[in-house]
């Protein structure tokens, strides 16, 4: 039982642990007080059923619960206003005419800027890590005695010892490889690899993850021998206290004016949120602007299908494992289905199995005709039967395991209790067997 726990952890940390954790997570007291409630009488009335154990019901279960958030969290941003979707015309998205080189993100205040404004960027360098490479060694030789050695790592702020030993029959590979390893294992903002060369020889490489430079640094880190004979020559054999390229600032043209950044991320006025990918032609500046209303209405009901799409597939893989009841598959592709008259002549074309496809032109159009109001409201419905069955999704995602009935509770008895923890022994994964 224990290993099936640590399973699922592991599965939810791996598949869904880096996920952007979004505002709508956060909750209140109350939201989670009614969200405890609800629990409380869907478990008081659930009959009593056993789950055959397996890992692929973990999964299954972290699958339902993760995308039923996910529409949730979608869902949650369209009703910030009694408009829902509509909202999205009164959103400021920022939009770049040069993706690969800069792209911008908007995170002001939708009444910051009219939508006509913008600004144009040119970018000139990137900014860059430091970089210290080591001598290139031939990897089969024995440069190294056995012993212990150590060396001085200091950066602007902080200063490092590293202590390593080298064993009897320990190759130039092997000595490189266990450097690499404990500057990597320390988590101090450098990363090593070992760079290959021609002839079987290889060097030990050190980087920055920082880049820039303030403007009293001449360098982000310093290696050091110790005071030893024995550190110092083994420095001088690694060769890793040179430095091989130093950190760089960023440099650009911000309408027509030259900035500077220690990063290749930085914000501008508090409003923008711009990221350097690449440098630009000369005189060739990237123009930032705005998406109009009706790409940003689109844009967010893309976002919305991706959702919807993506648990109905959850649904569709976990059928063909003989997991699933496929009462997931029916709920929300039933949704889809009921809408699909309505939704098809606005861009929304539901398949038979209820999987969305968008046709963005046409649902651009229909956002701005003269039937848009119609249709924004269409969409409105939608959204808000999607929310609702995801909303069941993610306070019981075992009600679409096959399962194994027990016992019915007695619909005549007033004394079912509620069961608050039962969610949680099933959505916790604790899993029983069917005896």
């Amino acid at each position: 039982m224990a290993s099936l726990i640590g399973s699922a952890y592991d599965y939810y940390l791996t598949t869904y642990g880096s996920r952007q954790v979004s505002r709508y997570d956060s909750h209140r007291k109350e939201d989670l007080r009614k969200t405890v409630n609800k629990i409380k009488l869907l478990n008081k009335e659930s009959p009593l059923y056993k789950i055959k154990i397996s890992g692929d019901v973990q999964k299954f279960a972290i699958d339902i619960k993760e995308n039923a958030r996910s529409i949730k969290n979608i869902v949650a941003s369209f009703s910030e206003t009694d408009e829902g979707i509509g909202a999205g015309f009164h959103k400021k998205i920022a939009i770049s005419s040069n993706p690969d080189a800069v792209t911008a993100e908007y995170t002001g205040d939708s009444s910051s800027l009219t939508a006509s404004e913008g600004f144009e960027i040119e970018v000139l360098q990137l900014a860059s890590p430091q970089a210290n490479v080591g001598n290139f060694l031939k990897r089969d030789a024995y440069d190294f005695l056995p012993g212990s050695y150590s060396f001085d790592l200091n950066m602007n702020s902080n200063s490092y010892e590293f202590q390593y030993n080298i064993n009897v029959g320990d190759t130039n590979e092997d000595v490189l490889n266990k450097l690499a390893r404990l500057v990597n294992n320390a988590h101090i903002g450098l990363k090593a690899d070992i760079l290959h060369g021609s002839q079987d020889m290889s060097a030990l490489r050190l980087e920055s993850n920082q880049t820039g430079l303030g403007p009293k640094e001449t360098s982000l880190f310093r290696i050091v021998a110790n005071a030893d004979q024995e550190s110092r020559q083994a420095m001088q054999t690694l060769g890793i206290d040179a430095v091989a390229a130093a950190a760089e600032n960023s440099s650009f043209l911000l309408n027509g004016t030259k900035r500077s950044s220690y990063s290749n991320t930085f914000t501008i006025n508090n409003i923008f949120s711009i990221e350097l990918h690449d440098v630009t032609p000369k005189h060739e500046p990237v123009k930032i602007g705005f998406k109009p209303g009706s790409e940003a209405v689109t844009d967010d009901i893309q976002s919305l299908v991706n959702s919807f799409n993506s648990i109905l597939e959850v649904a569709e893989n976990h059928s063909e494992t003989q997991l699933s009841n496929e009462k997931l598959l029916k709920d929300m592709g039933g949704i889809a289905k009921t809408y699909s008259d309505a939704l098809n002549p606005i861009g929304l074309s539901v398949s038979k199995k209820g999987m969305i496809t968008v046709d963005r032109t046409k649902l651009t159009q229909s956002v701005v005709s003269e039937d848009a109001g119609r249709n924004i409201d269409v969409l409105n419905r939608f959204k808000d039967a999607v929310g609702r069955k995801a909303d069941e999704a993610s306070l019981d995602p075992m009600n679409y395991v096959k399962k194994v009935l027990v016992t019915y509770k007695n619909p005549n008895s007033s004394k079912n209790f509620l069961c608050p923890y039962i969610s949680s022994v099933y959505a916790g994964m604790m899993v029983d067997r069917i005896c």
